[in-house]
């Protein structure tokens, strides 16, 4: 991609949502820098899935950022003692916050991304949230996303100083999961080397169970395509 082609921190996890938004921002024409964190959550394996995601993508710079939300717990994610719930109907994923919303985590994401879009001198974030077909996590809603956007310009000196004006991308907001994966299939997304599971096992395999699971099979079921991760149990 030209040096001329404005810079955009993409928060790339190494999930379904998140590579589809690299693509996304890549197409829009934007020059990648991706942000991923290591914050001690059990499906570190997404990072593996990071990494090659952003080569693939030939992202400008991908960074990984570590810091430890294990010390908060709290959450099915950063906790050993928290189960992550397995076999949920969709209908109980909508009903209330899962046990696997970790505390603020979106807020102490776009605040690392923020600052980087500083330095870069970019004005973009992307970022994969998506208030329908998922959990009902607070931090994924539109009336969150336009607050930290109105928050930001007060808490950085460029945008103080008017040189910087964010907008934070939320390209899959409004989109269901079956509507993410064909439009990231229409971009040439490579869904095999993403993770979604929320409890892979030591190697990466998805449990096939967790409410993130379920709905990435529902999403590709829904388009009449396999989903080409592995499962455990399967071949």
């Amino acid at each position: 991609m030209s040096k001329t082609n404005p810079p955009a921190v993409v928060l790339l996890s190494g999930g379904l949502d998140s590579a589809t938004v690299l693509a996304i921002a890549r197409q829009q024409g934007f020059a990648v820098h991706a942000m991923s964190f290591d914050y001690g959550q059990r499906h570190r394996f997404e990072l593996d899935c990071a990494k090659r995601i952003a080569e693939q993508s030939a992202a400008v710079k991908h960074v990984i950022t570590r810091i430890d939300l294990r010390v908060f717990g709290a959450s099915a994610l950063t906790s050993s003692d928290i189960a992550v719930p397995k076999h949920r109907d969709v209908a109980d994923m909508s009903a209330g916050i899962p046990v696997t919303y970790v505390p603020a985590r979106n807020t102490i994401f776009l605040s690392f991304a923020l600052a980087w879009a500083e330095v870069l001198g970019s004005g973009d974030i992307f970022i994969g949230v998506n208030a329908l077909d998922y959990s009902g996590y607070p931090d994924c809603r539109p009336e969150y996303i336009h607050a930290y956007e109105n928050m930001a310009h007060l808490a950085t000196r460029a945008g103080v100083e008017g040189r910087q004006k964010l907008k934070i991308h939320t390209p899959l907001i409004a989109m269901t999961k079956a509507q993410i994966i064909a439009r990231g299939l229409s971009l040439g997304v490579d869904y095999a080397a993403t993770s979604t599971c929320y409890d892979p096992t030591p190697d990466g395999k998805a449990c096939g169970c967790c409410d993130a699971c379920l709905l990435r099979l529902k999403g590709f079921a829904e388009n009449g395509v396999a989903d080409p991760a592995s499962y455990a149990g399967h071949q």
